[in-house]
């Protein structure tokens, strides 16, 4: 199965109710073949109306970011855990991210990154470990089976909480710094 043939198997999803709220199916974006992959929790409003990750005020200060370290968008593959919005933007219920992990897991199968990096608490407890403590542990690179995982804030933290701002670039460095030393395209 390829990504195309994927996000249509979940475009299709039935497996819980935030099909019947959704406006599109927020699958992912990026390169099919990228190095680094980030995994937000849930798509917004702004991303439910585009069918694209990361598009609103946390998505363009996600790009700043990016573009502070020298990772370029197009080179890294986004997506969430939860493929469409909950309403209100509320937290993800335990059901349905049940209902899309296996969608998750299938891109990550696929794109077969050799970095993931959690944007957020919710992402991070669910991908590296159940206790993550997000204000203790961004940043931290965890193996995970053929992996290396890390968290950082998610862009929307840092909108509530503009303290944060600091350790989210530092965090972002280190990302880079992984990934020249490894040879990663970013």
């Amino acid at each position: 199965m390829n990504l195309e043939e994927l996000y249509k198997k979940c475009n299709e999803c039935r497996a819980c109710s935030l099909h019947k709220t959704k406006t599109n199916t927020v699958f992912g974006v990026g390169r099919s073949d990228a190095d680094i992959m980030f995994v937000g929790e849930a798509p917004g409003e702004n991303e439910d109306l585009t069918g694209e990750p990361f598009v609103g005020r946390a998505g363009k200060l996600f790009d700043k970011y990016l573009d502070a370290v020298g990772i370029k968008r197009e080179n890294i593959y986004i997506a969430n855990i939860l493929k469409c919005r909950p309403p209100k933007n509320r937290d993800p219920q335990k059901d349905e991210e049940e209902a899309c992990m296996g969608f998750l897991r299938e891109q990550v199968r696929i794109i077969n990154p050799s970095l993931i990096v959690c944007l957020g608490r919710i992402s991070a407890m669910r991908l590296i470990k159940p206790d993550f403590k997000i204000t203790a542990e961004h940043g931290v690179f965890f193996e995970k089976g053929k992996f290396m995982m890390t968290a950082v804030y998610h862009p929307s933290a840092l909108l509530r909480d503009p303290h944060k701002k600091d350790d989210m670039l530092k965090d972002m460095e280190k990302i880079k710094e992984y990934a020249v030393n490894n040879g990663l395209i970013i």
